[in-house]
């Protein structure tokens, strides 16, 4: 489990593609303390699997279909991502609880800088319109953060500037692809407010 509160960036160091695995090499200097074998870490919100570690230098690797719903399948070497280890016993709840598991991807429509922060407008997936509420939380290349304006196509994201030191969202232009996870409490509830709309 995760909370939306990227802890900083890492750059990819190398990608190795099998025939079915694709494997992500990322050194974590900086956010690998205590880390091992089998752990948890989200790469720009998605939960993946500590395979081997040799120093700050950790291996990742992902299975078609985490390279097909996500944004991992289009990075490269030297690539930036997005790095939060996962959550622990006792460490402070600052965002809202993630699984990693993304839903879908989305483009980004529009981009405005406003002073030292910047308005995003995001693409509205069919499949998603019934849980990005104004005012909700939606995680965003695993940041948690809150819904502005909502339409049909699109919905609104103020990005602080604290936000845009620590993690990629900064450099993400017009037309690139971002992962989406959808507060897991806002899917359970519209869908049994759904269920219960259709039984009635």
């Amino acid at each position: 489990m995760f909370t939306g509160i990227v802890a900083g960036i890492s750059q990819i160091t190398a990608i190795e593609d099998g025939e079915e695995i694709r494997s992500f090499v990322v050194d974590l200097a900086g956010f690998d303390e205590g880390l091992e074998v089998g752990a948890s870490v989200a790469l720009d919100g998605v939960c993946m699997t500590v395979v081997s570690i040799e120093g700050t230098v950790v291996r990742f690797d992902a299975i078609p279909e985490t390279l097909e719903r996500t944004t991992l399948g289009g990075l490269v070497a030297e690539d930036w991502v997005n790095v939060e280890r996962s959550l622990r016993m006792g460490d402070e709840l600052g965002g809202h609880i993630l699984s990693g598991h993304i839903l879908m991807t989305a483009r980004i429509l529009q981009r405005t800088e406003r002073g030292e922060g910047v308005d995003l407008l995001i693409e509205n997936p069919t499949e998603a319109i019934p849980y990005i509420l104004e005012k909700g939380y939606v995680a965003v290349d695993g940041m948690s953060l809150t819904v502005g304006e909502v339409s049909e196509s699109s919905f609104a994201l103020h990005i602080i500037p604290e936000t845009l030191r620590v993690t990629t969202i900064g450099e993400k232009q017009v037309g690139h692809s971002v992962n989406i996870e959808i507060d897991s409490r806002t899917q359970a509830v519209v869908d049994t407010i759904r269920r219960m709309g259709v039984e009635s």
